[in-house]
Parts: C-alpha cells; structure tokens; sequence
C-alpha cells in the first residue's frame, strides 16, 4: 500500500502519512466490494454498466517493475484498463475515440488484435473470443476487461490480491519491455566496457607540488639447517613532486652489499588532455626492446600516448605457468585489467583485451607465503593497432643500468592507416652492439575479416619476424610466429638461426563444466643443431572439481623423452582443499614423483597447509608445514620443509602505510600502495542546496555508492569512505545509490560522477546531499452540483526569479505535490495553456509561499486552487 509522506519541521523529521485518504478509500472498498456486502449491484442483463466509480490498484510486472493503474473492482473481480496495460509493457494498442475499440499486435506484426465491445468479442490469432455481459467497461476515458482474459486470451496471468489493492501480472513470454530492458542494459554495459559512459560530474586529475602519501614495505627471511641465513628488505615510497609521480624502491639483503644498482626511482608527469606531449618519465625505466637489454635504462622517455585505458577491438589468448595457487595480475598499458589464481599444476591464462595502440602486456606474480616477484613479465601482443589517421610515438634515451654503461636509444612511431592497418618503424641504438650501434626498424599490423591477423617486422641486421592468428568465433584460436636471424648480430644474445612456434587452443564449455585445451609445438633452429619440443595441456574444472593434465615432450633426442604431470584440487567439507598430484615418465614407464596438498581456511583471514611428496628418482621425502595470516595492515606468513635431513624455515611479513593532509588520515594496509592512488568520499547536508560545502552543514553517513575498482572502506568514526587500491591517472566511474537515506529530503542531485585519480594520494571528493522541501495542495473543480477533486491537471512551480523550476500533476482526488524544491520563495500556477485548451479558468490564479532551510527539510501545503469552467468562452462571447 503506498501513501504521501511528508515531514513535519516541528517534529524531528518524523513522517506525517499525507495518504490517509487513500487508505480509508482502501477500507471503504473492502467495506462495499467484499462479497457479503449486500449493497453491491450486479451488472444488468443488457450489458449495460452500472455507475462505477475507478480505484487505483498497483500493478506489479516481474523483471519490470510496477506501475499505479486505475482499474473498477465488483467483488472478488477486477477489471484492468487495456491501453494502461499494454502501453507499460510496450505491446502497440489503440483505442478508438468513443473508447469501445481496442486494436493493435502482440509483440509480433504479424499478431494483430482486436478488442470489441459493441460485438462483445475479441479476436486474436484466428480465434474468436466472444465475451460475456459485463466482461468489458466502458467509461468516458478508458476501456476496461476482466482481468481473467488477459490470461486467458493473450497469457499474461493477472492476480488480483484484494487485501493490498494489487495486480500481479506473470507471464512465460518475453515481453517487449523485457527485451527493450535487456538490450538497454547490454548497451550500458558496451558503453562502460568502451569506457563512453557519461556522468552528472567529472572531477580532473589535480597537480600539487609536493606530497608524501604512499608507502610499501616487505620482511623475507630465511634459515636453513645447515648454517645458512638470507634476510631481505623491501621498502618502497611514494610522492608527488611537482605535479608528477615520484616512486623509490630500496632493497636491501644480509648475503650482499648495499648495491645501487638495486635500487629503483622514477619520476613521470601525466598529462592526458595533452596532445603533443602525454608523459614525460625520468629515472630508471623498464624499456621495451628489440636487443637484449636486461636492467633498467636510466635516463628519460617522452611519448603522447595516453594513461587510460582504450577501447578494445578484440582478445588475444595469453596463458603461461607459475607456482600452483599463486595470483596473478595482468596489467595493459599499465593498468589492471585482470587477475586470477593458477590451478593445482600452476597454468593460467587470460584472455587479454587488444586495445588502441601498443599494448604493453605485463604480469605480477603474488605466492602464498607473501613472495612476490620483483621482476614484471613484460609480453607483447604481436599485433599493435591504432585508430585511423592517428599518429603516436614514444623517444626513450639513457644508459643501462648493468655496469657496463652501455648508451641506449629508441624512436618509436606508429601510423593508423586505416582501421585495419596500422604501419610503424623507428631505430634503435645500443653501443655495446658490435655488429651494428643502430638498428632501423619496421613493422606492420593488418586485421584481414573478423579473426586474422597478420604482423610483421623486419630490424636491419638482426632479424624479420611473421605472426599469423586466425580466431574463429567458437573462440578456437591457431597461432604461428616464425623469426629468421642474421647469423653475423649480436643484438640478440643467443646464437639462434630460426625460431618456429605453433599454439593452437580452444575453450569449452557446459553447463556443469569449463575447460581449457592447448597444443604447442616449438622448434629451435641452431648452428649445428636443432631443439623441438611439445606441450598438450587440458585444464577444467567439473562440478567444482580443478583437474590439470600436461604433457611435456622434447622430441630432439634419438628416443623421445615424454612425460605427463596430472593435478587435480578436491573441495572438502569444513573448508578443506586437497590437491594430488602425480608425474608419470613414458620412457622409464614408471611414476617419477607424487605429491598431496591440503589446505584449510582458519578465522577466514587464515590459511594452514601441509604437502608431502615422494620423489621416487631421488628417493627424497619433503614435508611442508605452512601458516599464513592477512591482518587488515599486514600480510604474514610462516613456512617449514623438511627433505631428507635437511631443514628450511622461512618468516615472511608485507604491508603499506597511507597518508592523506588533506584529512589528516593516516592508515595500514596488506596491499602494495606505491603508485597507487585512493578517494574520500565526504558527504554533506547541502543545506543551502548551493553544490558546496558552507559553514554549518554537516557531514553524513550512509551513503552507498558503486565504484569499478578498488577496495571500499568506511569509516563510522567521521561519516567518510574511502577507496584505496585505485590505478593512478585512470577514470573511475561512480553511481550513487539516491535510496541512501531514510530521510526523503535528503537527495542527491547528480548521481553519477567520473573522478581522475591522481598518484601516490588520496583525492577528496564532497558529495553534497541537498536538503530540500515539499510543496502541495488540491485541484477542485466547482460546478452546479458542487466541488470534487480534478485529476492531471498541471501545476507550474516558479522561483523567485520568475523562472519555471518544476511541474507536476494533480491525481484523481485533485491531490497535487512535489518534493525537491531548495529553501527559497516561490510561486504555484496552473498551468495556463491547458486551462486555455480546457476553457477553465483558477483562482486564485497565484499562490506564494517559501521553503524554508533546515536538516529536515520543509513543507509548505493548504495551495488550494478552484477551477470552474469559463462561459464567456465556451459560448463565444470573448474573443
């Protein structure tokens, strides 16, 4: 039963129900309609209807929502209003102007209907429903049926609940409204995946010039039973300074001297609404290069390419092996895109989102015991596209960073030709390159139909290289990359002549299983020698069940040497996860080794685990006990192994401290921060509803709001949340939820909001909640049999300015009113072109009153308006 709420200023916000009204109209049908009331009058024999009276019912349509409708009760039987009906649920229908002909189609063209009630029947598919006496009503605005032929005639089942005054509507069919429904929300989500969402607000990135916001710290130590301790020592910090992202990395281990080269700094300014010139890095860089240079380059880069992430046009399949359950990251152009957990045998694979420009694919590694792998994965797709016409390039220089001083070079650049080719070049330098200092260089990327791609790059006096993908849309994918070197470089540091690779892989799919399938077959050309080797791989998972089965062959010797390693990971009871595993050698025809794992969540932060495994080659037994806790400020792990009578231990401790100026927040985490950026969303009473905060408006707690990305955290002490674990320079789209608040005066006038993060800080962001007021009052008509309440009659709501700020509709009863008004004066008309159309005239024709400021917003009502009909005009003596 829905009713008016409004608040009374006088009473602490405590909700006065303005729809009493239609409560005792509810009471009063139960009275007169229920089934022993003896003063209800049965339709006539002709057909003819008696004097009805409408009542508003609420429809309820499951996946769609619900919807007031006027509708006339007699007894236990309600009759629905055709058009009303059929209009909210997108299905065509018109009535005719004396409103006894109701025609349209059923979803299809091809379904036309019609609903007659002069020749009491319906037709509909060829079929003739003829209607009883008093199946169907007629009055003056509407055409109404029993409810049961809805059912009955087109399978829309209505229930009519006569204690909440409700219509239930289920159907089997798919509606248009459904459809309509989903399609709009697949182009949201297209719209969100192309990042071309727009919101009430945008927030741009901040430049300050100096702030210490972000630091990462790590503990790893070792000992073993035969006298050996290793200790490292990890801190990382994080800055602005001048606007840019300032970053150092210190490490430090007992088993060696403080080496600088060890340590890591970089300093990058960003700046994406830039054209010419996006980011600007100084310090020790990770370069991406055609010879091989192992250590960072310290020097400086330019480019204009941008920070955010660009529309995907495809995937690329990208799956490598790590530690059995260790996490892995998978960053774009510097941006987390993806992670996931390596099953029982440590395989995982990512479908990677090939987007506009070079796509920089790198991944980060995170073990169970707090390990983390310092060094990033770095993988190029081998297929780089840009938009058409689009001209981007990236000019790197320095030296590296391995003792040698080798001077380093790069002048890349890349031209979209059109949108399926995309051309580029460049030159490289590297001066300890004895067969050539400078290496020119060019590549092409060409998209031939929806799943081939073809790419190609030739570096003078080093190599040429081809890539041929072919994706078809079962998502089964068949690669071959071939590479010929010059036999005389030594740009590449390793005497190959020919590398071939061929990968072919699929997904498939059920209901109650996934799985994964890869063949790989590689062959290394040599100067006097060659190397081949395969790999057939089938991970899946079936009824919970992670299974992992690798075949390893290497086919260069004179008798093959094959083996397979089969994993598979069991979901137990009480939180229990065991993981066999079995290695099987062809060639000795035996089981090399075996292992088992078991792990148990503890306090749901904890984890305990126990593996044994028996290597039957060196007849070695390994025992591993290991604990490892995640505190919300830290990560802590502690490990044992035991082979043979040699004893390990290891104690493992990680976390990151977060500070803001702004609101003098200092705080802990168990995730890396550096880099890193955060939010504080800050709601506040928008007293005065002028968008900022002033004086005097407090903050609030309680608003809920969705975010693509980080960790939200909320914080009761003072009414703040905040996101931490955000990607710098990215744009972050945030909804607010307007139901927040039990107060209906407290709203939120922009509900969506874009934020540019800003680095190695928290950026804060106030939300105002403005407090506004309610205006209402009655629309009666007076005539010569009295005054009633006139329906959908407009009411215009001007400010003091004489602007129009809001209108509204007055309801059957003549009941009008509207919330959202900011405390000021203002003026109430109906609306003078419909009174025009209606030849009525009000009075009073102006009414005034204010809404005043408060915590709990304000009320003004008593507008009364009075309507009567203008017989000067309707006889024709005004003109």
């Amino acid at each position: 039963m829905s009713g008016r709420f409004t608040y009374n200023p006088q009473g602490n916000g405590t909700l006065i129900c303005t729809g009493i009204r239609r409560h005792l109209i509810a009471i009063l049908v139960l009275f007169f309609f229920s089934p022993v009331n003896l003063f209800a009058q049965p339709l006539r024999d002709d057909g003819e209807e008696n004097n009805y009276d409408e009542i508003t019912l609420v429809l309820n349509v499951q996946r769609i929502g619900s919807l007031e409708i006027p509708a006339i009760i007699f007894g236990q039987t309600a009759y629905l209003p055709v058009k009303d009906i059929f209009d909210f649920l997108k299905i065509k229908c018109d009535l005719s102007p004396d409103m006894d002909l109701a025609t349209g189609f059923f979803i299809n063209p091809a379904a036309p209907f019609s609903i007659d009630k002069t020749e009491g029947k319906i037709l509909y598919m060829g079929k003739i429903f003829t209607l009883e006496p008093g199946d169907i009503i007629k009055t003056e605005s509407n055409l109404f049926l029993k409810a049961d032929y809805f059912g009955k005639v087109f399978g829309l089942d209505c229930i009519f609940n006569f204690r909440s005054l409700s219509v239930t509507l289920t159907t089997k069919i798919e509606l248009p409204a459904i459809r309509e429904m989903q399609l709009e929300l697949m182009r949201r989500n297209i719209s969100r995946l192309r990042g071309e969402r727009k919101a009430d607000t945008v927030i741009e990135r901040s430049f300050k010039w100096l702030h210490l916001g972000m630091a990462d710290w790590a503990v790893y130590s070792v000992q073993q039973s035969d006298g050996f301790n290793y200790a490292r020592f990890n801190l990382g910090l994080g800055a602005i300074i001048a606007g840019g992202e300032a970053n150092l990395h210190l490490n430090y281990s007992n088993n060696q001297p403080f080496n600088k080269r060890q340590q890591y700094y970089s300093w990058r300014y960003v700046d994406n609404n830039k054209t010419l010139i996006r980011q600007i890095t100084a310090g020790k860089i990770f370069v991406q290069s055609n010879a091989t240079v192992n250590s960072a380059v310290t020097g400086m880069q330019f480019t204009n390419m941008p920070t955010t992430y660009r529309r995907s046009f495809g995937t690329y399949t990208l799956s490598n092996t790590t530690q059995p359950g260790w996490i892995v990251e998978l960053y774009v152009n510097n941006v987390l895109v993806n992670y996931i957990k390596a099953d029982a045998s440590g395989f995982f694979s990512f479908e990677v989102p090939m987007v506009y420009g070079s796509s920089a694919v790198k991944l980060r590694y995170y073990g169970p015991w707090g390990e983390e792998r310092t060094s990033e994965q770095f993988m190029n797709i081998p297929f780089n596209f840009i938009p058409e016409n689009q001209f981007e390039y990236t000019v790197t220089g320095g030296v590296i960073s391995d003792g040698t001083k080798s001077r380093f070079g790069r002048a890349n650049f890349n031209y979209g030709v059109s949108r399926h080719i995309t051309i580029g070049g460049g030159v490289e330098y590297l001066s300890s390159v004895t067969s050539g200092k400078s290496m020119p260089y060019l590549n092409a990327s060409v998209r031939m139909g929806p799943g081939l791609l073809l790419s190609g790059e030739y570096i003078s006096g080093v190599r040429s290289k081809g890539t041929i993908s072919y994706r078809r849309p079962s998502n089964l994918q068949a690669e071959f990359n071939y590479i010929k070197y010059n036999p005389k470089q030594t740009a590449v540091k390793f005497n190959y002549l020919e590398e071939k690779r061929f990968v072919v892989s699929m997904p498939v799919r059920g209901k109650k299983f996934s799985a994964f399938t890869r063949l790989t077959l590689d062959q290394i050309m040599l100067p006097k020698s060659k190397f081949t080797s395969a790999e057939f791989l089938v991970s899946s998972v079936i009824c919970g069940i992670s299974s992992n089965l690798t075949t390893y062959a290497i086919l260069s010797e004179p008798k093959p040497l094959v083996y397979s390693n089969l994993s598979i990971s069991f979901r137990l009871p009480a939180g229990i996860r065991f993981t066999p595993q079995a290695q099987y050698e062809y060639r000795q025809k035996n089981i090399s080794s075996v292992k088992g794992e078991v792990e148990k969540t503890l306090f749901a932060r904890g984890f305990v685990n126990f593996l044994y495994e028996k290597n039957y080659q060196t007849k070695a037994n390994t025992f591993v006990l290991g604990f490892r806790y995640n505190f919300s400020f830290v990560q802590t792990a502690f490990g044992a192994r035991q082979t043979g009578r040699s004893a390990a231990y290891t104690q493992s401790l990680r976390g990151s401290l977060l500070y803001d100026k702004t609101s003098r927040y200092v705080g802990t985490g168990n995730q890396t921060s550096v880099g890193k950026s955060g939010l504080i969303i800050h709601p506040f009473l928008d007293i005065n509803c002028n968008g900022t905060r002033d004086a005097g408006e407090p903050v609030v707690s309680g608003l809920n709001f969705r975010i693509n990305g980080g960790r939200i955290e909320e914080n009761r002490k003072d009414s703040t949340t905040r996101v931490t674990g955000l990607e710098a320079y990215n744009n972050y789209f945030i909804e607010f939820d307007k139901n927040s608040f039990d107060n209906v005066a407290w709203q939120i006038k922009n509900l969506t909001m874009t934020v540019v993060t800003d680095p190695n800080s928290f950026k804060l962001i106030e939300v105002p909640v403005a407090v506004v007021g309610e205006v209402s009052g009655s629309i009666n008509l007076k005539s010569a049999k009295g005054t009633d309440g006139l329906g959908r009659i407009i009411v215009n709501i001007y400010n003091s300015n004489s602007k129009l700020v809001a209108h509204t509709l007055s309801e059957q009863d003549g009941y009008f009113s509207y919330m959202g008004l900011a405390p000021g004066n203002y003026t109430a008309v109906v609306d003078p072109a419909q009174l025009g159309k209606l030849n009525m005239t009000a009075s009073p024709a102006v009414l005034s009153f204010t809404i005043k400021p408060g915590k709990d917003g304000d009320v003004a009502d008593g507008l009364d308006f009075v309507l009567k009909v203008d017989i000067k005009a309707e006889t024709g003596s005004i003109k």
